[in-house]
């Protein structure tokens, strides 16, 4: 059975007798229980369905399985769904990319449909759709649902950090939750970030080659003040930690990410600046 937050971003259909011969369908999200209610919706009307839980896993899965589809979550730790439809597409462009969104975001939406997306769901949806869209056909139009409209920006991100893969991942995870964000890959990259344009929150990575994130901590720390950075590190040296936080960092999240804290923590900073402007 389906836990109540899958059973809130799907609605049901009607089964129909599996088909010999079933088309491969990819299923990829990483809520595990959403992902098994539209897998089990889709072996019922008559697909053949295989799963994933993160892009990484998914490209994987495609290469070897070569589905005729894959239902793809936009939102995705370990390669971003964009980067994940970006790579399939370019595997293989006759596959259909069905895309499922929590963001009411239409320039996510656009960027999905550039990468080869060939329809762009959103949550919560109507496994009816899914299935529409998987057979080439195009589902009706659905109100949007108020409580994912898109609101201003809840304030300006730096992410300084040399893994690309980490910076799409947070790029993607921030912008949905309405934050305005840049990047940059390197600690002397994200000191000119911060010169051009002050953000309000940095996210800096500790190890990184050439300039170092605790260094560069210092020189942002001097030339705005103002800024809150969280350090983001692979290690959980409290030496480290303790160094970072000496130097005026605001917070300390460790590798591999807890998003959930991630956005309390960035909560808390922006509060902390409303605060401070008075």
């Amino acid at each position: 059975m389906p836990s109540p937050r899958a059973a809130a971003q799907v609605e049901g259909g009607g089964a129909v007798v599996p088909q010999p011969g079933a088309k491969k369908v990819l299923v990829v999200d990483d809520d595990p229980d959403l992902r098994s209610a539209v897998a089990e919706f889709l072996n019922m009307q008559g697909f053949e369905v295989a799963e994933a839980d993160n892009g990484l896993e998914a490209l994987l899965k495609v290469k070897r399985l070569r589905p005729h589809g894959v239902v793809l979550d936009i939102m995705m730790p370990r390669l971003g769904g964009l980067q994940a439809l970006q790579r399939i597409h370019a595997f293989d462009p006759a596959i259909t990319v069905v895309v499922m969104s929590g963001v009411a975001d239409a320039d996510l939406q656009r960027q999905a449909a550039l990468a080869g997306a060939s329809a762009c769901l959103m949550k919560p949806v109507a496994l009816s759709d899914i299935a529409a869209a998987l057979r080439g056909q195009v589902p009706p139009a659905r109100e949007e649902n108020p409580s994912v409209r898109p609101g201003p920006a809840a304030g300006r991100v730096l992410v300084v950090d040399d893994e690309r893969e980490i910076r799409e991942t947070l790029q993607e995870f921030l912008a949905a939750k309405g934050y305005d964000v840049r990047e940059a890959s390197n600690g002397a990259a994200g000191i000119a970030a911060v010169a051009e344009a002050t953000p309000d929150v940095v996210l800096l990575d500790i190890q990184m080659p050439g300039l170092g994130g605790v260094d560069a901590l210092a020189a942002i720390r001097a030339i705005a003040p103002q800024v809150k950075v969280i350090m983001v590190s692979g290690t959980r040296d409290a030496d480290v930690a303790s160094r970072a936080l000496a130097y005026g960092a605001f917070d300390f999240v460790g590798k591999p990410i807890d998003l959930a804290y991630l956005e309390r923590s960035l909560e808390t900073a922006m509060s902390m600046k409303e605060i401070e402007r008075g």
